[in-house]
């Protein structure tokens, strides 16, 4: 088993470097659209079934998550566009084969892409070292051959990792990490790995996690826009003691659906309304911290620094 220590250290928000974000901005809103790509009949994993019901093929979830693709991912781009805004994708790389499409949309518009794994319904669970390793390979190969980028970043697919996962990253030369959902500011991880930090991610700004929690809990968009901003007025007035990140997670064939998307609009309306907010990318926000931040966040992370 493997010491959370080893990857994560413990240093409360009143004990760390006071963050300030490019041009005196207070918060930094990075928007993480998340293009999946859902097999129909996807390989069995032991450790997790990629469909909730038992039989094969499930016809009515994957028909759901494929509207994300036919439709809702057209309607949310035109809400992007309308702001004018960066965006963040969390993809599911194979999406860049399957779909021309969306893959030469989000290429047009230079969107940040890191990666959500190859499929969602294929897992890091029960990998072995091996087979995670090629996992990294086949991923910023498949990034850079469709649109001559580096990969930077990862969300697990479908949030699956391993005990390596935070080396074998670093070791790839990745640079962040958004599965620990543990923090409003970055944050370093596998301090003797390589420079691979934590960017704040959310499950609870998330409309995937709000509007179908089943089945535990379910909410409309209505509910899920009020969140976003109860979320941004919180952190937006504690940034003034230093600069926090903000993300809202986005799912096509949630908010794209006709009777959600207003509440988009509406989210990005009433935050874009308000000054000093740096509404960037994933990338932009880790390439600041690891340039004046990171340096000094290790050292206090050791032991060898007193906070100041």
């Amino acid at each position: 088993m493997v010491d959370i220590g080893q990857y994560i250290r413990y240093l409360p928000m009143t004990d760390r470097p006071t963050i300030e974000w490019p041009n005196g901005a207070r918060l930094a809103l990075w928007l993480a659209p998340n293009l999946e790509f859902y097999e129909f009949q996807p390989p069995p994993n032991r450790h997790r079934q990629a469909w909730g019901r038992t039989g094969t093929p499930d016809v009515m979830a994957y028909a759901y998550r494929d509207y994300g693709n036919r439709v809702g991912f057209w309607r949310m781009l035109k809400a992007f566009d309308h702001f004018q805004v960066p965006a963040s994708a969390a993809m599911n790389l194979a999406l860049l084969d399957h779909f021309p499409e969306i893959r030469s949309a989000v290429v047009e518009r230079d969107w940040e892409i890191f990666s959500h794994g190859i499929y969602n319904t294929r897992y890091l669970f029960g990998a072995s070292e091996a087979e995670e390793r090629e996992f990294y390979r086949d991923s910023i190969e498949t990034l850079q051959r469709h649109t001559g980028k580096q990969l930077r970043g990862m969300l697990g697919p479908s949030y699956s990792a391993t005990e390596n996962t935070p080396r074998l990253m670093a070791e790839a030369g990745l640079t962040y990490h958004t599965d620990w959902f543990i923090d409003d500011q970055p944050f370093p991880i596998s301090l003797d790995a390589g420079k691979l930090i934590g960017i704040p991610y959310s499950r609870e700004v998330n409309d995937a996690l709000l509007i179908n929690g089943w089945p535990y809990y379910s909410f409309e968009a209505d509910y899920f826009a009020e969140v976003c901003k109860g979320q941004f007025d919180v952190l937006y007035g504690e940034s003034a003691a230093g600069g926090r990140v903000m993300c809202i997670g986005l799912h096509p064939f949630y908010i794209g659906r006709p009777g959600r998307i207003r509440y988009l609009y509406e989210v990005l309306e009433y935050i874009l309304s308000h000054d000093d907010v740096w509404v960037t990318t994933a990338e932009q926000i880790a390439d600041h911290y690891i340039e004046h931040y990171y340096d000094e966040a290790v050292e206090m992370l050791r032991g060898s620094i007193s906070p100041g």
